[in-house]
C-alpha cells in the first residue's frame, strides 16, 4: 500500500497529472477544471480563486485538498469562516460527506483512481525510506541538460536572495550607507567560516566614519583593527606592537572605543595564512590602499579588475610574521586568487546583485559571466553531486564553475536536506517521465 501525503496531491493537482477527461465527483456529477487556483502556502483554502464546471454550471472559488474527506472535520474547517467559498474539496480516498454551514454538501473530487500507478511507483521510489545521500541520486546523473540548466539558474538566484538577508539586515542598521555595508561584508569574510562572525563583531564595534576618517595612514587603521580586536591587550617589547598600541590608545580616547575580548578569535587548525592576524593586515591594507572601495567594485566589468582590486599583501611587520609573538621567513604575503573567489563569491556579487536590484539596474547576465569564469568550490558536498553525475561510460566532470557549485550547494541544503522534491526540477522530472 502506498501512503501518500498531503504535498503530494497539491502537486498533483497543481499539475493536472490525473486522468482528466470525464471527470465525475464521487456524486456522479460531471466536472471540468479550467483552473486549479493560485497556490496558497499561507493559513487558508489550498489553492484559491479555482474555476471549475459543475454539471454545466460555472464556479469560480477556493479548493480544499485532503487526504481524507473526513480530514476537513478532523482539521476543523466546519468552524473556520475561510472555507466557505471552497467550491471543490479534492481528497485521496473519500470516506465521508463534507457540509457547508448550509447543509450543502461540498462536491468532492477523489484522485485515487485518477492517478496512474507509474506516477505513484515514481513518488513511492522518491520518498522510499530507503538510506540515501539524496532522493533522486539514482537519478540526476540521466536528468536532461536543458532541464537541468534551468533549475540551476533558478537555485543561484535563489542562494543570491538568501545572501541578501544579512545585506538588508546591515543596510538597515547603518541607515542604507552602503560603503559601511561593504566594510563589515568584507570583514566578516576576511575572517572566513572560522572568524567570520569574530570579524563582523570586530567591523560593527565602531562606527564606519572612523574609518573615513583614518583610513589615509596604515598605521592608524592597522591600530584600530587590531586594537579592537583585543590583540594590543598584553605587553610587548616588539617595536611595531609598541606603536601600533600608542596609536590604539590615542584612537580609543579620541572616539571612545572599546575593544573585543581577543578570545573570540581563532589560530588552532587554521594554516598560518588564514591566521586572524595576517587576514586583518591584508584587510587593513585593502582599505588603505583603495579609499573609495565602493566606487571601484561598482565600476569593474571583469575579474582582472576584481584582482587588481583585491590583490593586497600586508605591511613589512607581517611579511617576517604571523603573529606578534615569534618572527618567520620572510615572505610576501598577498590575497591569493582562490581567496578572492571566494570574497567576490560571498561578499562583492551579493552585495551588487542587491545594489542592481536597490537602483534599479538588474544585469543577471553580467552576474553569471562572472561566476562562471570562477572555478567551482572543493568541499564533501561538491565531490559528491560530481559523482552522482558523472555517467559509468564517461568520466567528465559535470561541475566546471562556481556558478554550477553554488547553485549545487543551494539544492542540497535547502531543497534535498528538507525532501522538497515536489518543488524541485530534478523531482519533477522523475515523477513525469
Amino acid at each position: 500500500m502506498i501512503l501518500v501525503q498531503e504535498n503530494f496531491l497539491h502537486y498533483l493537482w497543481m499539475h493536472q497529472l490525473f486522468a482528466i477527461n470525464n471527470l465525475q465527483t464521487v456524486n456522479n456529477e460531471s466536472l471540468q477544471i479550467y483552473k486549479v487556483g493560485t497556490y496558497n502556502l499561507n493559513s487558508g483554502p489550498d489553492f484559491f480563486n479555482a474555476k471549475i464546471e459543475i454539471e454545466s454550471q460555472l464556479w469560480a472559488g477556493n479548493v480544499e485538498i485532503h487526504v481524507k474527506s473526513s480530514d476537513w472535520y478532523l482539521h476543523q474547517h466546519e468552524q473556520d469562516n475561510n472555507y466557505d467559498n471552497v467550491v471543490l474539496h479534492v481528497v485521496w480516498v473519500h470516506d465521508t460527506e463534507v457540509y457547508q454551514k448550509n447543509n450543502v454538501v461540498i462536491p468532492t473530487l477523489e484522485l485515487k483512481p485518477l492517478v496512474s500507478k507509474n506516477i505513484l511507483s515514481q513518488y513511492q521510489k522518491l520518498f522510499s525510506k530507503e538510506q540515501k545521500w539524496i532522493n533522486c541520486e539514482n537519478y540526476i546523473g540521466s536528468i536532461d541538460k536543458f532541464t537541468l540548466n534551468n533549475w540551476l539558474e533558478v537555485l543561484y538566484f535563489e542562494r543570491l536572495q538568501q545572501k541578501s538577508e544579512l545585506i538588508l539586515e546591515l543596510l538597515k542598521k547603518s541607515a542604507n550607507d552602503w560603503e559601511a555595508v561593504l566594510f563589515q561584508l568584507l570583514a566578516k569574510n576576511f575572517g572566513l567560516k572560522v572568524n567570520g562572525d569574530a570579524f563582523l563583531n570586530l567591523s560593527s564595534s565602531f562606527d564606519y566614519k572612523i574609518i573615513k576618517k583614518e583610513r589615509d595612514q596604515l598605521l592608524n587603521l592597522e591600530a584600530l583593527l587590531f586594537g579592537q580586536s583585543g590583540f594590543l591587550e598584553e605587553e610587548k617589547e616588539d617595536g611595531y606592537y609598541k606603536n601600533l598600541q600608542k596609536e590604539y590608545h590615542y584612537l580609543q580616547l579620541k572616539y571612545h572605543l572599546e575593544p573585543l575580548f581577543n578570545g573570540q578569535f581563532q589560530f588552532f587548525r587554521l594554516r598560518p595564512n588564514n591566521f586572524p592576524t595576517i587576514r586583518l593586515a591584508q584587510f587593513a591594507m585593502l582599505n588603505f590602499t583603495h579609499q573609495n572601495l565602493f566606487s571601484k567594485i561598482l565600476e569593474a566589468k571583469n575579474m582582472e579588475d576584481f584582482y587588481k582590486i583585491f590583490k593586497v599583501k600586508t605591511s613589512n611587520y607581517w611579511e617576517q610574521h604571523y603573529s606578534f609573538n615569534s618572527k618567520s621567513v620572510k615572505r610576501s604575503k598577498y590575497a591569493t586568487k582562490p581567496f578572492i573567489n571566494l570574497l567576490l563569491i560571498n561578499t562583492i556579487i551579493p552585495l551588487k546583485f542587491m545594489y542592481n536590484k536597490y537602483t534599479g539596474n538588474l544585469d543577471n547576465e553580467f552576474i553569471i559571466k562572472l561566476m562562471k569564469q570562477m572555478p567551482f568550490e572543493k568541499n564533501s558536498i561538491i565531490d559528491k553531486f560530481e559523482n552522482l553525475l558523472n555517467n559509468n561510460l564517461i568520466k567528465k566532470k559535470q561541475i566546471t564553475n562556481a556558478f554550477e557549485s553554488q547553485a549545487f550547494l543551494q539544492l542540497k541544503t535547502a531543497h534535498c536536506n528538507s525532501q522538497k522534491c515536489l518543488q524541485c526540477a530534478v523531482g519533477n522530472s522523475y515523477l513525469k517521465r
